[in-house]
């Protein structure tokens, strides 16, 4: 199955949610090439950017399950597609 490489990038406001978010990374550590997390105290945030390599279907659903978390916002980037 062919897979893309992707950026996502999230910010977490109520740490409350954290170990949710942990535990979902924990579910799709396949596909994660890396994370990289940097707590801004002065803000009262986190912010996370996880490299992915997986097929769509599978960053779609790690997406998703990361957006219905709350007080946790994300965006992703994908590599460009080449036809």
């Amino acid at each position: 199955m062919e897979t893309r490489i992707a950026v996502i990038g999230i910010v977490v406001e109520e740490e409350k949610s954290v170990e949710l978010l942990n535990d979902i990374l924990h579910d799709y550590r396949q596909a994660i090439i890396g994370r990289m997390g940097i707590p801004y105290p002065k803000k009262g945030v986190c912010i996370i950017s996880i490299a992915v390599d997986a097929p769509q279907t599978t960053i779609s659903a790690l997406t998703g399950k990361i957006g219905k978390l709350k007080g946790i916002s994300s965006k992703t980037a994908y590599q460009g597609v080449h036809v």
